[in-house]
C-alpha cells in the first residue's frame, strides 16, 4: 500500500515536471508610449519580457503598461514581440529607451 501510495505521488510529480516548463523563453516588445505632465512627450521604446507575458499580446500590453506607468507613461501601442535579433536591430531606433523599463 505505502509502494503504491509513493508510486503515484511520483507519477504525479513528473507528470507536473514535464507538462511546466522549467524557464519559458523570453522575449521583447517594441512600443509607443506617451507622457502628458508638463506637455506631451512621445517615446518609442524596447522591453525586455519573460516568458509569461509573451505568450500573447494582452499578457504583454499588461506588463509594459505596468512598468511604464511607475515613470508616468502611458503604453500606446505594442508593435510587435521580438526574439533578442529583432530587439537588436531596433536599439538604435529606440536610443534611451532600449531596454529601460
Amino acid at each position: 500500500m505505502k509502494n503504491a501510495l509513493k508510486n503515484i505521488v511520483v507519477a504525479i510529480g513528473l507528470t507536473f515536471a514535464v507538462a511546466t516548463p522549467s524557464h519559458a523563453a523570453d522575449c521583447f516588445v517594441d512600443y509607443k508610449a506617451k507622457q502628458t505632465a508638463n506637455g506631451l512627450k512621445l517615446h518609442y521604446g524596447v522591453m525586455q519580457l519573460s516568458g509569461g507575458a509573451c505568450g500573447n499580446r494582452s499578457s504583454a500590453q499588461q506588463v509594459v503598461s505596468a512598468r511604464l506607468a511607475k515613470n508616468g507613461w502611458t503604453l500606446l501601442t505594442i508593435l510587435s514581440i521580438l526574439d533578442a535579433n529583432g530587439a537588436k536591430q531596433r536599439q538604435g531606433n529606440a536610443g534611451a529607451y532600449f531596454l529601460r523599463y
